[in-house]
């Protein structure tokens, strides 16, 4: 009933833990609650394990789960579209047409690296590239390095530069609200009892759950965040000693607003003497440099954007044409909206994973992935059951879902903590994060409801 294709949506999109591969490229949240639950690894060797070590465990996983022999890479998906004769899905590619009863895009949420529109960006004669395609050909030693953006990778590979550049001038639009990292080397003890103590493995990650979902609070709690970000200024206070730069590095919006940042080494990278931040907007890029709004020129060998992804726009929204020709891109308008965060109207037998309002911000995605693939999982198993060849999610069952994603959406920070952060889309809806727990939206989304899908039987032979 089901076939299966993997495919990769262009050369520059094959997941986090292969493109982001610069210097100092770590997980912000705890290694034992970044895997998967059904394939726990005992054997971290830090809490917060770096890309090298995550993506190792990713293929390992691949590899022992027979997922491997049906990736198909170098495949860009071209266009995608519901065929309501045959009720299956052709995708298009470069390498041929594939067709399957059901279509899931796994894009991810942060695969489409962002370059900002600088006048003359052109123009620069050395190298210059995003943080997710980083030029490991380029010699970094002893180089004028330019880099725009302060995000969660500039906040990652700038402290790994610092020490070998000639300088490192920081282009900086908003300043992050920044926490400790409490990242330490596992012992050897440590890793030989989550190997042999049964359960030893379980506790921990759910202790950690646990504590994570605790902090969610602090995004709609008011008191509870003001407490959070005193910890943030008293982490800044320690690290940097210079009132000046602590006022260029303290935020003007409400903590949460923006993606909280956790890291030890940053703040004590911008106090050396070869690194300058820079708070004054950009007005072009140079053949030699960057200048800026007030006339300075800022030379530079190399530029690097850490500027971040667009997940309100998915790289293939305009490509995915459904029940009625149009594309997802259409449907949408500028601001994405599915049912449960997975299933679109007018778009049969699609899912999609890290869709619509399932985002979060203070955990791993990989549970708010795993229950969308649970709901998958439900979807399949009612539709064998019950001999149905398409299920699409009614027009009022979407709606309602939407409506209350955006009711409680309204008491958020990151709605109402006074900024304009990657979370809001182009008509300053939050359409990529989860307003509640994680284990609400779980419960919510474990059971295919038949009663809010337009339910299409399979065509006895």
């Amino acid at each position: 009933m089901f076939a299966t294709s993997w495919c990769s949506n262009g050369p520059l999109r094959w997941g986090t833990w292969r493109d982001n591969a610069y210097p100092g490229c770590a997980c912000d949240v705890p290694s034992r609650l970044y895997s998967l639950s059904f394939a726990p690894n005992a054997d971290w060797t830090r809490s917060y394990s770096a890309q090298p070590e995550i993506r190792a465990y990713l293929e390992r996983i691949a590899h022992d789960w027979g997922i491997t022999p049906l990736v198909r890479l170098e495949h860009t998906v071209q266009a995608a579209r519901w065929d309501a004769e045959s009720l299956r899905w052709h995708v298009d590619t470069n390498r041929g047409r594939f067709s399957a009863s059901l279509l899931v895009l796994a894009t991810g949420a942060l695969s489409d690296a962002v370059i900002p529109d600088i006048p003359g960006h052109d123009a620069f004669r050395g190298a210059a590239f995003h943080s997710s395609q980083w030029d490991h050909t380029v010699p970094l030693g002893g180089k004028r390095v330019l880099v725009i953006g302060t995000g969660a990778s500039a906040i990652q590979f700038v402290p790994r530069l610092q020490p070998t550049v000639a300088t490192l001038t920081l282009f900086q639009r908003t300043p992050p609200w920044i926490l400790p990292r409490h990242d330490r080397a596992y012992r050897g003890w440590e890793r030989a009892a989550y190997q042999h103590v049964p359960g030893l493995e379980q506790l921990a990650r759910g202790v950690i759950y646990a504590s994570r979902e605790v902090t969610f609070l602090a995004f709609r709690n008011v008191r509870l965040a003001r407490v959070v970000q005193r910890l943030a200024v008293r982490h800044m206070h320690r690290q940097v000693n210079d009132p000046v730069l602590r006022e260029v590095l303290t935020p003007d919006y409400a903590i949460g607003c923006k993606r909280i940042l956790v890291t030890n080494e940053y703040y004590p990278a911008l106090t050396q003497s070869n690194v300058s931040v820079v708070n004054t907007p950009i007005q072009r890029i140079v053949h030699d440099g960057v200048v800026t709004t007030d006339g300075v020129r800022h030379h530079g060998d190399v530029l690097i954007y850490g500027t971040g992804f667009r997940p309100t726009d998915p790289p293939l929204a305009p490509f995915v044409h459904g029940r009625d020709g149009g594309t997802l891109a259409d449907a949408w308008g500028g601001s994405m909206r599915a049912h449960a965060g997975t299933t679109v109207h007018g778009f049969p037998n699609l899912f999609l994973v890290s869709g619509p309002n399932t985002g979060i911000g203070h955990t791993s995605q990989l549970y708010m992935i795993e229950s969308q693939l649970r709901h998958v999982a439900s979807t399949v198993a009612h539709m064998r059951e019950h001999q149905l060849a398409a299920i699409e999610p009614t027009a009022a069952a979407q709606q309602r879902w939407v409506q209350d994603v955006d009711a409680r959406m309204q008491r958020m920070v990151w709605v109402a903590g006074g900024c304009r952060s990657w979370y809001l889309d182009a008509t300053g809806r939050n359409s990529t994060l989860w307003p509640d727990f994680t284990f609400r939206f779980r419960q919510r989304v474990q059971r295919f409801d038949a009663a809010a899908h337009h339910l299409t039987p399979r065509l006895a032979a």
